[in-house]
This record gives C-alpha cells, structure tokens and sequence, in this order.
C-alpha cells in the first residue's frame, strides 16, 4: 500500500521518529549549564541549515503553487511548532519542574484532535477512542509509574505550566497543518522549510536578548552534543515523522507520537541507572499497543483524499 494510503507503515514510522525525540532530554538538559535555551534553540536549527537550504531549494517548484492559506500554515509550522514551542519547552524545562513539564506536554493529542476535526474534516470511529484512551494511560505509566505528577502538579508554579501548555498546543497545531500541507508538498521539503522559517524567528529573539555573543561559547562548549541535537530528535526524528504523516490522519499521528516517553525511560535506564517499575513496562505495552492498533485503524480507513476540500483553505 503506497504511503498516501496509509497503513500500519505510516503509524509506526511517526511512532519510531516521535520514540528518536526521546533522546532530546539527555541532549538538552546539559546543554542548558552552558547557553540559555533560546541559544540552544538557534544552535540546533544553524547546523540543520546543512539540510534545510538545499531541501527548500530542491522542493520551491511545490512551494510556488501553494495558496496564502496553506504560507499561512507553513509559518506556523515553522515559527510556531520549530521554534516557539521548543523553545518554551527548553525554557519551561530550566525554570520548571521537569516531571510538571512533561505530564503537561502530554496534552498535545487533546489540541490536535479538536483541530483535526474543525481544519481537516477528519471523521473518529468508535474503534479510535478505546485507542486513545489506552495510549494515553500508557504514556501517563511510562513517564510517571503511579499518581505522584498530578501532587506536584497541584502546586507548580503558573509559568512553567504555561510554558509547557503553549508547546503542546502549538505541536499539537503543526501535526495538523503538517497534514494539511502535505497534500501539495513532500515530507522532504516540508521538513527543510520547517527547519528554515524557524531561523529568522530565533535570530531575531536572541539579538533582542543582547545573547548573540553567548552562541559560539555555547556551540565551542559542547560541540558534539549540539550536532547530535540538531540531527537525531531533530532532522532524522522530523524526516521519519513526516514521511508517515503523509498517509496518517492527524488525529491518528498525534497518538502514535506519544511513543518518545518509552525511549526517554530505555535512556534513562540504560546511561543514568533509573530503574524500571512494573507500571512502566505495563505503560510500555499498552502504549504500543495502541500504536500497532491505530496502524490497523489507519490501513483500514485510509488519510482523508488530499484532494477534498479543506476548511480555510479556499
């Protein structure tokens, strides 16, 4: 079955590039005692001018037949999902608490759904939402194991919170603009202008924070960490995520990104030593499970015709 028809192909390849973003905390975090998170930020999408500039180049024939509505969307992928919210994540996990952070991040299917529904017409059977629900007890179990986040989350501190509400909401956005450019622009293309539009964004935010001097320190203290930043959770994680998201209904993709907490536990046990409970491996299951179900859904009832009309796109 090709790509634009979806299948179980499509599922597992957003939930093997959303599984890659599970390295992003080991890389990140550190990098944060030696450059401030929009530093970070700007510093990843500078090494991935490496791909994104020949990516827009090759792909602008695409680029040059799509209407305002659809520039409109691509601005936000790249302003809003590349660069905001992964710089208010970055920063949400400096000022915040991580645990309070992540439980929120997990909010992101609620606003891709909802958007899904009202932008891309896309229609939920019965079958998705036993499906949902399994894939969101999964994640809650892989991250946490038992009930303790939603104590810490009774008394977190409003701008973490918010931070962290903001990055979901705009990755939760970008799943389903992705979708809706996909249509008229390949992954590959997508991807790079994604990377691309988000530099001037950054560039402008860190000359306003008078940090510009603090990039090369930042890259010269660190330098291998930064590529591995910019290309595994970044570029590899992207190309993966978008490849499938072109047969997968938004909706179903939101879902299958869930997986990245199942990595970040494997890392965590594996380089630091952080033990894993019998919750987490149940949570790991489940969550997979839901994954490999949503393939099955997705083969049966393919991504919406591409070539049907869109609400805001005319």
């Amino acid at each position: 079955m090709g790509w634009r028809n979806g299948g179980y192909a499509s599922v597992l390849l957003i939930a093997v590039g959303a599984a890659m973003w599970g390295t992003d905390g080991i890389l990140r975090v550190p990098l944060l005692e030696v450059a401030s998170p929009s530093q970070i930020v700007l510093l990843e999408h500078l090494v991935l001018l490496l791909y994104s500039v020949p990516a827009v180049v090759l792909g602008w024939r695409f680029f040059r037949g799509l209407g305002a509505a659809q520039w409109v969307a691509l601005l936000v992928i790249g302003w809003g999902g590349s660069a905001l919210a992964t710089l208010l994540f970055t920063t949400a996990l400096d000022v915040g608490n991580p645990t309070v952070v992540i439980l929120l991040q997990k909010t992101q299917p609620l606003f891709a759904i909802a958007l899904a529904a009202i932008l891309l017409r896309e229609r939920l059977g019965w079958a998705y939402w036993p499906c949902f629900a399994v894939a969101m007890v999964g994640t809650y179990m892989i991250s946490f194991g038992n009930l303790g986040p939603f104590t810490a989350l009774g008394s977190a501190e409003l701008l973490p919170a918010a931070l962290a509400l903001g990055a979901a909401l705009l990755w939760g956005s970008s799943t389903v603009l992705g979708r809706l450019v996909l249509k008229d622009v390949p992954f590959y293309a997508l991807t790079g202008a994604r990377l691309f539009l988000a530099v001037p964004l950054l560039a402008g935010i860190v000359v306003a924070q008078s940090s510009v001097g603090g990039l090369a320190a930042g890259f010269a203290s660190e330098p291998g960490r930064v590529i591995l930043l910019a290309l595994i959770p970044g570029l590899l994680a992207l190309l993966l995520y978008y490849r499938g998201l072109t047969g997968t209904r938004a909706s179903y993709a939101t879902l299958a990104e869930l997986a990245f907490p199942a990595t970040a536990v494997v890392l965590n046990w594996t380089f630091l030593g952080v033990g894993v409970s019998a919750n987490q491996i149940l949570g790991f299951v489940l969550l997979w499970g839901a994954v490999f179900m949503l393939g099955y859904l997705n083969a049966k009832a393919p991504a919406p015709d591409p070539s049907a009309p869109v609400i805001g796109t005319g």
